[in-house]
């Protein structure tokens, strides 16, 4: 049996059509499983530079943990300035109901605040069951969920743009 070819979920077709020039991007980082999180954030700002994004259009900020994403993605969404936010965070399930609480709050706080704001807040969560699964998201065999937060706010900014969405 032929091994499994690793496959690189993160990889854009098409990317022809991304333009970051003229985007102001926010971008929160939880502290917690630094190890992946700073990964991710590293990926993200990469690609938003590839695409044109400049270095002093791209405001980081570091939260504690993913539950405080929410909150943090909230004061960056309040700046008119920022065109999306990014929400990057890493959740390992345990043999706790912790995992399930955070990722719910995590995830519908998320989807709040892109009703609230009109704004694109990307949810770059990783939810995985082992650190394993969570290295290979963020920059390993699997890609970096980081790349693909930054691809989709630029696209969703640019969908906006372009059909006058307010």
């Amino acid at each position: 049996m032929a091994p499994k070819k690793k496959k690189n979920l993160s990889l854009v077709e098409n990317d022809n059509a991304i333009r970051g020039k003229g985007m102001r991007i926010g971008i929160v980082v939880s502290e917690w499983n630094p190890e992946i999180t700073e990964s991710l954030c590293s990926g993200a700002v990469a690609t938003l530079k590839k695409y044109g994004v400049k270095h002093e259009d791209i405001v980081v900020h570091h939260v504690p943990g993913s539950f405080e994403l929410t909150l943090g993605a909230q004061w960056l969404a309040d700046r008119s300035e920022i065109d999306a936010v990014i929400c990057l965070g890493c959740v390992i399930q345990g043999e706790t109901r912790h995992f399930d609480f955070i990722c719910e709050a995590v995830s519908y706080g998320i989807t709040e605040l892109n009703i609230r704001y009109s704004k694109p807040v990307v949810f770059g969560v990783l939810t995985t069951n082992t650190i394993g699964q969570a290295k290979a998201r963020a920059g390993g065999r699997h890609g970096n969920k980081g790349d693909e937060a930054a691809i989709t706010a630029m696209k969703m900014i640019d969908l906006k743009r372009k059909n006058n969405f307010s």
